[in-house]
Parts: structure tokens; sequence; C-alpha cells
């Protein structure tokens, strides 16, 4: 009879130390916001399954910003999503912990700013990487194109969603140029997006050449799989522009305005920001004048000017042809943006020439694109949000009831988080931010 020995004892198992890894060291939010960005944390450990790992987040600073039961982490398995709902405007730094089996533990730190409260915090979402929003383009699929005015990056951004871009180009090498082109208007037609710089001195009153390109990007896919390829650029229609107004007696001081040491943001400034195609035309496209208003008194009426070979100046360089200046009343603002639909109904983005003009009014008019015919004004929009609104995405529906449209800011010199620094000059992009906000039109 054989009779069993004792059992072996079982082997110990050992535990590696926890690793963990955040998607992002530096996280923006709101303040009341419905859908803010979040983080994930990537966690791990050796001789454990990593759905056996807890992740916790606690408040390391400024409570008052986001304390610990202002985290929430959910998810399971190796890779976890941290979100953080703002208590109060300002920064904090969060502590995120892994801890594992066998007692031990792995700490990071989460960078946090949060922006101040919005009007109808619900329709807000904030595009991430840039506060220099100046121009979208709708790409389908709930997806837009977003132009920034102090690089020449074009970001991809899910246009339901708060956050970082999903792709971006920069067409800075094929423009020619290494300063930024000043994007200010755009528009698409077909396949093809045409892009325009602010041709304009900056701010400072200094001309800058790459200031004055206009350009083309070709688009294939939508949504998510969008790309764009380079096209054509030309860089001489500021030139066309003023030698026009000059052979036309200087109607709109072009020459003046364009001057070494005449800032653009002025009543008789220079300084475009709409593009759009007139009325069932893929040749004549109008421009839209931030200064000056026409003519140059306060009270005055915004201007369009007709380029009636767009598609050839972009399309083999031809030098730009003219029609007459069509002059709208916008209650004493200029043109910010302008954009149509299929059915030739047209939005423009009424609001100021000034500089700085956060607290100056805005609002939004129809238009149906025929020179003489008076816009109607369809909302007035709210200047106590950060940033002065700079896009429209795309026009919806005007004659249908309670048709929406959304806008983009751009944020570049708002204090988005109160300690007196402008969103362009932050340090890290993941708190640099533009708002995009969707608006009720009026009957």
């Amino acid at each position: 009879m054989l009779i069993a020995g004792p059992a072996a004892p079982a082997q110990a198992v050992t535990y590696g130390t926890p690793t963990i890894a955040l998607s992002a060291s530096y996280l923006s939010g709101a303040v009341g916001a419905t859908g803010d960005p979040v983080v994930n944390v990537t966690v791990g450990q050796s001789g454990a399954d990593a759905s056996a790992l807890t992740v916790s987040a606690s408040a390391s600073s400024r409570a008052s910003v986001a304390g610990t039961g202002d985290v929430t982490v959910t998810g399971a398995g190796a890779v976890r999503q941290l979100a953080v709902a703002a208590r109060g405007r300002g920064y904090t730094d969060l502590t995120v912990k892994v801890t594992g089996l066998g007692g031990k533990s792995a700490t990071k730190t989460l960078y946090y700013a949060a922006s101040g409260a919005v009007q109808n915090p619900a329709d807000a979402r904030w595009f991430t990487g840039s506060a220099d929003a100046s121009a979208a383009v709708d790409v389908g699929g709930g997806y837009a194109v977003v132009a920034d005015d102090e690089s020449n990056v074009l970001r991809l951004y899910d246009r339901s969603r708060s956050g970082a871009p999903v792709k971006t180009w920069d067409f800075s090498s094929q423009l020619g140029v290494s300063k930024e082109v000043d994007i200010e208007g755009a528009t698409r037609i077909g396949n093809t997006v045409y892009w325009t710089g602010s041709l304009g001195n900056n701010k400072d009153g200094e001309y800058k050449a790459p200031r004055n390109a206009v350009f083309t990007t070709t688009v294939s896919g939508s949504g998510p799989g969008t790309q764009l390829a380079y096209g054509r650029s030309y860089k001489k229609l500021r030139d066309d522009l003023v030698a026009w107004d000059k052979a036309n007696g200087n109607r709109y001081g072009f020459a003046a305005g364009t001057a070494d040491g005449e800032a653009p943001q002025q009543i008789d400034g220079f300084n475009v920001e709409g593009l759009e195609f007139a009325p069932g035309s893929t040749t004549t496209a109008y421009l839209g004048f931030r200064a000056p208003l026409a003519p140059a008194v306060p009270g005055g009426r915004a201007l369009l000017v007709p380029v009636t070979n767009f598609d050839q100046v972009l399309a083999s360089g031809a030098k730009a042809v003219f029609g007459a200046g069509v002059e709208l009343d916008l209650g004493g603002l200029a043109v910010r943006d302008i954009r149509r639909n299929a059915a030739g109904q047209y939005l423009i983005l009424a609001g100021s020439w000034a500089a700085d003009d956060n607290s100056d009014p805005y609002a939004l008019y129809q238009w149906d694109g025929v020179p003489g015919h008076a816009p109607v004004k369809r909302a007035d929009l709210p200047t106590t949000d950060p940033g002065g609104w700079e896009a429209i995405v795309d026009v919806p529906d005007l004659t249908a009831a309670g048709a929406r449209v959304q806008l983009v800011t751009d944020s570049g010199s708002a204090d988005l988080y109160g300690d007196g620094t402008e969103a362009k000059d932050l340090s890290h992009a993941e708190w640099k931010k533009a708002r995009a906000a969707w608006f009720t039109l009026n009957p």
C-alpha cells in the first residue's frame, strides 16, 4: 500500500510594481460642460490580471477647481477612462493612482485646467489643440475641418464632441511659407476647399507676405476618414484688389488700408475674413471684409467684393477680375464669415471691425446673395462668452422651423482660466481651445 506524503506548499505569486500611463498629461474642462474630454489611463501589473487593478484619483492642489469627488473612472481591464467635472475656474493637479495586488501601487499627475461656465452649456463643445479658430468647413459625417489664424495647421474635429483633433495637416512647406498665412475664410465647392489669408498687414501694421496667400485643398473621404491634399495657391490677390480700387477712384481706401504702419482691424483698415461663392456660381466668389466698412465711417456698410474668375485665379494663376463692390447694411457691423447652403441661402456672421471686440455685438443675418437685396437679422449672439464668434460651420435649411447653426469662436485673446494669460499664449496645447456652439435661428 502506497501512502501519499504531505502536499507540496503552493508557490507564492510574486507581483511586480504596477504601471500607469495617461493618454494626456494635460486636460481642459469647463464648468457645467457636457461631454468634456476624457483621459485614457492604461494600467498593468506583472503577475496580475489588469481587471483586478483599481484606479482612483485625488486632488493634490486646488479642490475648489476639481476635487476627489469630481473625478470619475469608468471601464475595466487595461484601459480605463477618467473624466473630471469642473467645480470652479482655474488650475489644479490631480493624482491618478493604480493599486495592484500585493499592496503595490503607482501614481501619475494629471494637470487640469477648467474654464468658466458659458451660456447654454449643453450646446457647447470645446475643440482643443488651438484657441485661434478662424474658419471651418463641413466635411460630412458630423466632422469639420477648422483653420487657425496663428498657424497653418488644419484640424479635423468631431462636431459633436469636445476634445483634440482627429487629424491635422500643415501645408506650410507646399505654400512655401514659414510664418502663418493668417487663414480667415474658407468655402467648399465639390471636393475643393478654398482658403484665404486675411490679405492685410499684421496687428502692428507690418507687411507680411504669407498673409497674401489664397490656396486650395482637395477633400477625399468624409467623417473621421477625411483626407486633405494640397492643391494650388495664388499670392497676388491683395495687389490685385489695391490696383482695382485705385482704378475705381479709391472708393474703399485699399491703398491706404494696406500702407506700411496701418493696422488691419480699424474701420478704414484692410482685412478679409469671409469667402463664399455667388448664387449658382462656381466661378465668382465674394470676399467678405472685416475692414473697411463702406464708406469708412461709423454706421457704414459691410463690404463684399466679387472676384469673378476666382476659380481660374487658383487653377491657373490668372490675375483676379472684380465686379462692383456689394455694400450691405448689417447694423454697423462687418463680415466675420459668410456661408451658403446647397439651396443658395446665405448666413452672414456679423461682428465688429475692431481689434479688441470680445464685448461688442455679434449677429447672424440671412441673405439671398443678390447685390442690392437687403439681409435680414436672424439672431443676436451672446458676447459674454470667451472669445469672438468667427466661423460658420455650415448653413441649415433657413426656412425650417427651429433651424440651428453651429458657430466656432476665436478664443485666442480670451483669459480662459482666470490667471490673466491669453489662451494663445498657454504653454500646453491641450489647454488651448475654441468653443463651438449651436444656436437656434429666430423665425
